[in-house]
């Protein structure tokens, strides 16, 4: 059910023109101030991942790792990636808190 509402905000947030997909674009993304949080896949490698939080701690933006693997990513948005930096505030802030949702879900009370 996650998976299915994050694939669909992530297809509407790119035909909305507000992703920025794979790490090389997001990286030249960050210092313009654009982007509002960074999505990584759940198969992205420690060595990109740590590069993407050292980047995004720079200039102060948020990462939310997904439960979505690169394919499952990709065919949301059309394109494979495990690094995409959303550019709209309200789309990042959904994804955001899904995940949150998910993970406190999952936490035995």
């Amino acid at each position: 059910m996650l998976s299915q509402k994050l694939r669909g905000i992530l297809s509407i947030c790119r035909k909305a023109g507000k992703l920025e997909t794979g790490f090389a674009p997001m990286k030249e993304a960050l210092p313009s101030g654009r982007v509002c949080g960074v999505v990584t896949t759940s198969d992205i490698s420690p060595k990109t991942y740590k590069e993407v939080q050292f980047y995004c701690q720079k200039y102060h933006v948020p990462v939310c790792p997904v439960p979505l693997d690169m394919v499952s990513m990709g065919n949301a948005i059309g394109r494979k990636a495990a690094v995409i930096a959303v550019l709209d505030a309200g789309f990042y802030d959904r994804i955001h808190r899904l995940c949150e949702e998910e993970h406190s879900a999952e936490q035995p009370e």
